[in-house]
């Protein structure tokens, strides 16, 4: 079977998805890294609409604690 070649999601470069490329989808170390980078940063962000009045939700510290029986 002929291993897949994908562009890599961070430079395009053409690279085989393949077990014996450790950074796959990625073709090096290098472009892992910078996307890793990008998602430490939150540069990535899915797009949501602004939450709507009613639709709040909780934080941790407005919630009473639970209650041990």
């Amino acid at each position: 079977m002929t291993p897949r070649e994908v562009d890599c999601p961070r430079c395009g470069a053409r690279c085989l998805y393949a077990l014996d490329n450790p950074f796959r989808p990625f073709c090096s170390a290098r472009c892992k890294q910078v996307d890793w980078g990008a998602w430490a940063m939150e540069n990535y962000r899915v797009e949501a609409d602004p939450p709507r009045e009613g639709d709040d939700v909780p934080l941790s510290g407005d919630m009473p604690p639970p209650r041990l029986s």
